[in-house]
C-alpha cells in the first residue's frame, strides 16, 4: 500500500485513492477511538451557519461533529483561563 499525501490532496482525490482495494490494508496497530464521550447532544444550527461549519471542518479534514467538538474544547478552554 501507498501513503497519500493528504495535505497534497484534494477531497475528491482522496476518494479515489481510498476506492482501490489495494489502499484498504489496515496499517500498523489498531488505534480505538476515545471512549470519553458519552452522550449525544442534538443542535441545530441556521443553513447558513451549517454551511460555514461543514466548510470549516473539511478544511480541516475533521468531520463536522470532530470540528464542532474542537471549537466548543477550544472556547472552554478560553474562558477557564
Amino acid at each position: 500500500m501507498t501513503s497519500p499525501a493528504e495535505p497534497e490532496m484534494t477531497p475528491e482525490e482522496l476518494y479515489e485513492f481510498y476506492a482501490r482495494p489495494e489502499n484498504q490494508i489496515p496499517q500498523g496497530p489498531m488505534v480505538r477511538r476515545k471512549a470519553d464521550l458519552t452522550a449525544t447532544v442534538p443542535v441545530r444550527f441556521p443553513p447558513a451557519v451549517l454551511e460555514e461549519i461543514r466548510k470549516r471542518a473539511a478544511d480541516d479534514h475533521r468531520s463536522v461533529s470532530s470540528w464542532i467538538r474542537v471549537a466548543v474544547d477550544r472556547e472552554l478552554k478560553r474562558d477557564a483561563g
